[in-house]
C-alpha cells in the first residue's frame, strides 16, 4: 500500500521559512516524479514543484520560483519542500504527490499517489 506522508507544516511570519517533508512509502520511490501541490480555502488546488526521479531536473510555479526549493534524497525515499520569504497568500494545505512516469507535469490528474497534506499558514 502507497502511502505519502507529510510533515513540517504550521504559522509562521511573513518573510520566515519552513521546510515541509513528504516520506514515502510502498512504491520504487526512485523512479517516480514527485510533486507538492497546494490548495488555499476557496481555491483550486494549484500545482507548486515538481522533480525528477534523479532530482536533475525540477520545475516550479512562477509564483514561488526564488523563493522555494524542491529536492529529494532517494536513500530515505523522501522530497522536501523548502520555502523561503514566505508571504501571506501562501497560506495553503500543501499536498506532495508521486506520478509513475519520468516526466515532469503540472495536471494534478495525472498523478497516481497522494498524500493528506500539511497545513500551512503565513501570517502579515
Amino acid at each position: 500500500q502507497v502511502q505519502l506522508v507529510e510533515s513540517g507544516g504550521g504559522l509562521v511570519q511573513a518573510g520566515g521559512s519552513l521546510r515541509l517533508s513528504c516520506a514515502a512509502s510502498g512504491l520504487t520511490f526512485s523512479r517516480h516524479v514527485m510533486a507538492w501541490f497546494r490548495q488555499a480555502p476557496g481555491k483550486e488546488r494549484e500545482f507548486v514543484a515538481a522533480i525528477t526521479w534523479g532530482g536533475q531536473t525540477t520545475d516550479l510555479a512562477d509564483s514561488v520560483k526564488g523563493r522555494f526549493t524542491i529536492s529529494r534524497d532517494n536513500a530515505k525515499s523522501t522530497v522536501y519542500l523548502q520555502m523561503n520569504s514566505l508571504k501571506p497568500e501562501d497560506t495553503a494545505v500543501y499536498s506532495c504527490a508521486a506520478r509513475s512516469s519520468f516526466l515532469l507535469d503540472k495536471a494534478a490528474h495525472t498523478y497516481n499517489y497522494w498524500g493528506q497534506g500539511t497545513q500551512v499558514t503565513v501570517s502579515s
